[in-house]
């Protein structure tokens, strides 16, 4: 361009013709507006964001994968048999249902609201069936479901009637422009829409009888279920602090095609204030999926909406290039003290993290290239 300014200044002196005007244009002008034009491609195709997630989606080859979990905290390795292993089982039920959908070629967000279901119909798990009490001895359940390629979510919570939460949390993301409901809004939205419903007697069990008495006694609002309360005498005030050992359930999945999604569901704390709501229906805090990664958290609420757990797993492989083993190690060892967190994922790649700094986890997976594992505590494999 410089040259052909200076070429302009020299026409006065040496008149062009119309035909070495256009001559000079041709030279001048078009290459440098070309080799502009490729220089902002060049800086678009490089942008690390989306270069990233295209590379992600070229270099997919492990196919389907799933992981769910059962709550993570504070698990004792003496936990006895009677408690461990009805939820052992559970485990590798829910796992069985989740890899033969994946191969049925069932959607991801079919795969983990299956799932979260059948947990949520198993008495031993803090979801559904088996929701822990409020300091008022009722139920309040909350769910939250998130399909990876729209961004689509649904979320409900404060629910005392509806069997499986993370079906109506479905029809919310489905059926309605919004995506969280709760309370009586929540309800009557699930009569609307004739999902089955029960008197909530359904969920009042008895050992989650015996769990709030025990926590009334201690004074405690207590995350810890499975377990006998401690009495704390140095607090005079009900705290989620203490052991923990929570029940919230969870799934992630994969299809073959990197479709993701992710889905949470939980009955809360024990001896919870009424009207209290954890973390599991705020996305991204409980739940989160992209393109990229579907993410599942358990543990202490409070804390996991502080870190917003979810969506940092996902926000790190997306702006900072992290795998997403590494993403996960991070956000569950530097962002979330210890002792509150644990999570599942699973990435467009086939690749499956299960993630905690609590001293177990209840979790599975499983993955196409036979990969599997159902564990509660640190094994070699994770």
């Amino acid at each position: 361009m410089k040259h052909f300014l200076n070429h302009l200044l020299n026409l006065q002196q040496y008149p062009l013709s119309p035909n070495s005007l256009l001559l000079s244009l041709y030279i001048y002008i078009l290459p440098t507006l070309a080799a502009q034009t490729s220089s902002t491609q060049l800086s678009l195709s490089l942008s690390p964001r989306f270069s990233k997630e295209k590379a992600c989606l070229r270099q997919r080859i492990m196919g389907w994968a799933i992981a769910l979990h059962g709550g993570a905290g504070d698990i004792p390795v003496s936990l006895a048999a009677e408690r461990r292993q009805p939820r052992e089982a559970a485990l590798r039920h829910c796992l069985k249902v989740g890899v033969g959908a994946l191969k049925a070629q069932k959607s991801p967000l079919d795969v983990v609201e299956l799932v979260v279901r059948e947990l949520e119909n198993n008495p031993h798990y803090n979801a559904g069936r088996g929701s822990v009490l409020t300091r008022e001895g009722t139920i309040e359940m909350e769910a939250s479901i998130m399909d990876g390629n729209t961004k689509r979510c649904g979320a409900v919570s404060g629910l005392t009637t509806v069997v499986n939460p993370i079906s109506l949390a479905r029809l919310v993301m489905e059926k309605t422009p919004h995506i969280y409901l709760a309370f009586d809004g929540a309800e009557r939205f699930a009569r609307e829409q004739g999902i089955e419903t029960v008197d909530s007697s359904h969920f009042i069990t008895q050992e989650n009888i015996e769990r709030l008495k025990q926590a009334k006694e201690a004074n405690r609002v207590q995350i810890d279920y499975t377990q006998p309360i401690q009495k704390d005498e140095k607090k005079e005030t009900p705290t989620a602090d203490g052991d923990s050992q929570i029940g919230t359930v969870g799934c992630v999945a994969v299809d073959s095609h990197g479709n993701l999604a992710s889905a949470t569901s939980t009955g809360g704390l024990v001896n919870k204030m009424v009207g209290r709501i954890g973390d599991t229906p705020i996305i991204g805090a409980g739940t989160y999926a992209n393109n990229l990664c579907a993410v599942s958290a358990t543990g202490k609420g409070e804390a996991i909406m502080r870190g917003t757990v979810a969506r940092d797993v996902a926000a790190l492989m997306e702006f900072k290039g992290l795998s997403l083993k590494d993403a996960a190690a991070y956000v569950v060892e530097e962002c979330v003290p210890r002792g509150n967190v644990g999570l599942v994922a699973v990435s467009a790649k086939g690749e499956v993290t299960m993630s905690y700094n609590t001293t177990g986890m209840f979790r599975a997976c499983a993955t196409e290239d036979g990969y599997s594992e159902i564990a509660i505590w640190p094994s070699v494999q994770n």
